[in-house]
């Protein structure tokens, strides 16, 4: 199955061209391009589908979609169910429900937002990693490159058909390293065993849409199932401090130390706390 994937700035070269142009259609995850011909007002592509340039114009205006070409036909990269989910086309894409978008972009690409969570653990070769909220799946995939193997646990159904059509998503579907479990992190973690995981990377969702994923009892969970030594990186943000002098870190902070984790400490750069499972 071919799916061209075009957001503003393919559409926009599309209408500027005379004639043929190569675009990128994969949302820049490769360097690949493809060659689109400009004739009889349509854009046709190798396969022959072919889009009416005054789709393309309006696909030129939205800077906040991902759109496809597959079988013909033009859809958004977006589902609406209970809630309204949609790739947003930054590069590499995050994903956005109802508004709330899952990675950092004011001055990080979620590429880069990744990494620096990720390099507060450093996964190393033959590891163990549980990434307990998926998303898109660039946490696991960024630990899995590392050489680790990853477990990876996502809640909502949604988020994985959309992690299934992102091409920066494809590495979860088809690395050896990464197993995939649809599930919710506070129940799945009570089935793995004692001492299982060398690094749990916890990145939830905000604290008033997931508070059980902040509580004392989620974090004794994470604490049983990692290995003495094992290290913990806990994505918190800082929503309501800068106003509200609240300061969700604080009681994150508080609630690993009673759950027996030490070295306790907050990474400003990823917006998160490290901690540790102390040595036997």
């Amino acid at each position: 199955m071919v799916l061209y994937f075009l957001t503003f700035r393919e559409a926009r070269r599309i209408l500027q061209a005379r004639g043929d142009v190569r675009i990128n259609t994969d949302l820049q995850k490769s360097n690949r391009t493809v060659r689109v011909k400009v004739e009889g007002g349509r854009a046709v592509f190798p396969d022959g589908t072919s889009l009416e340039l005054e789709l393309l114009r309006k696909i030129a205006k939205d800077e906040k979609t991902v759109y496809f070409l597959k079988d013909g036909e033009l859809f958004k990269a977006a589902i609406a169910r209970e809630h309204f989910y949609k790739l947003v086309p930054t590069i590499p894409p995050t994903i956005e429900i109802n508004g709330i978008r899952m990675h950092r972009t004011k001055d990080v690409n979620p590429l880069q937002d990744t990494r620096a969570k990720v390099n507060t653990v450093r996964p190393k070769e033959g590891e163990s990693v549980l990434d307990t909220c998926m998303g898109l799946g660039y946490t696991a995939i960024e630990s899995a490159k590392r050489g680790a193997y990853v477990i990876t646990v996502e809640k909502d159904k949604n988020v994985i058909e959309l992690a299934k059509i992102n091409p920066w998503s494809r590495e979860l579907f088809t690395s050896q390293k990464i197993q995939v479990v649809h599930g919710d992190s506070f129940d799945v973690v009570k089935r793995f065993k004692e001492e299982s995981f060398d690094v749990v990377i916890h990145d939830p969702p905000r604290f008033s849409l997931a508070g059980e994923l902040y509580s004392l009892e989620f974090y004794e969970e994470l604490f049983r199932i990692m290995k003495p030594g094992g290290r913990l990186f806990h994505y918190v943000g800082n929503p309501g401090k800068k106003y509200r002098r609240k300061d969700l870190q604080r009681g994150v902070m508080e609630r690993l130390r009673k759950a027996g984790f030490v070295e306790i400490r907050r990474v400003e750069e990823a917006l998160g706390v490290v901690a540790k499972k102390p040595k036997k």
